[in-house]
């Protein structure tokens, strides 16, 4: 294939993925084109063609762990890689900057094949808004008690109501310990993830737009179409039809 003809498969490998892939994934994305090529080619012509992937990072604090509400214990333990779905679920909040003020995004992820199951947006964080988005969990993957369902200290994850939700569906609580944003690492990464390919770059007018945009990042790019390493260069979705043959999992068509 000649310089040129690969330079456009480049060039539209890199639009597809809304201009936030990198030398390794753009690598990947051709080759499922048919295009064999280094990484360092890649590097090369990504140069060439001055594509290179832009983001900056804004902060606000979203966890309330000064509370004396019940603290349940690490079970998880940074053990990110379960054999089966439904086994090991991440859930946490973060926030998202709009021009009508704070939009407050929780979302739920099945650690098996990182994909979002549960996610809820409101413009505050109450405990009613990390219940709607492991409800939404639930109503989609239908997990058997036992599952564990690991989050941070914040107050929203030690409410009442969220416990009440856990229990009611036999579900077993694990959180981070104090100040460890490690022990919630991929949920951390996905939140990361979300905004340098999709957040950072945009300028919401209010948060029904906000909230338009987030949930077609989620279904239609990060669950279906996004290329994850830790699967073998394979969205999510994928991934779990592959290995539904031998590991039956439920899979929504709508997330």
């Amino acid at each position: 294939m000649t310089i040129c003809a690969t330079s456009i498969h480049l060039k539209a490998a890199f639009a597809a993925s809304g201009n936030t892939y990198g030398s390794r994934r753009l690598q990947a994305s051709l080759g499922e084109r048919g295009v064999k090529i280094g990484r360092y080619r890649v590097r090369s012509l990504m140069k060439k063609q001055g594509i290179k992937p832009v983001w900056k990072r804004k902060f606000t604090h979203t966890t309330d762990s000064e509370h004396n509400l019940p603290i349940a214990e690490n079970t998880l333990n940074r053990q990110f890689n379960p054999m089966h779905p439904n086994k090991a679920w991440v859930a946490d909040i973060t926030y998202i900057r709009t021009r009508s003020g704070w939009l407050y995004l929780a979302v739920v992820l099945d650690l098996y094949s990182r994909k979002v199951i549960g996610w809820a947006m409101a413009p505050s964080m109450p405990a009613e808004l990390v219940c709607a988005a492991l409800q939404m969990a639930i109503a989609q993957r239908n997990p058997v008690a036992g599952l564990s369902v690991h989050a941070d200290r914040g107050s929203q994850y030690a409410s009442d109501l969220y416990q009440k939700l856990l229990a009611k569906h036999g579900l077993c609580c694990s959180m981070s310990r104090k100040g460890n944003c490690w022990d919630n690492a991929v949920m951390e990464r996905f939140f990361l993830h979300l905004k340098i390919e999709r957040v950072w770059r945009k300028d919401y007018a209010n948060h029904a737009e906000a909230v338009n945009d987030i949930t077609d990042y989620i279904v239609a790019f990060y669950n279906n179409v996004r290329l994850h390493s830790t699967l073998g260069n394979v969205p999510p979705t994928v991934y779990e039809r592959k290995t539904a043959a031998e590991k039956p999992v439920l899979v929504s068509e709508n997330t």
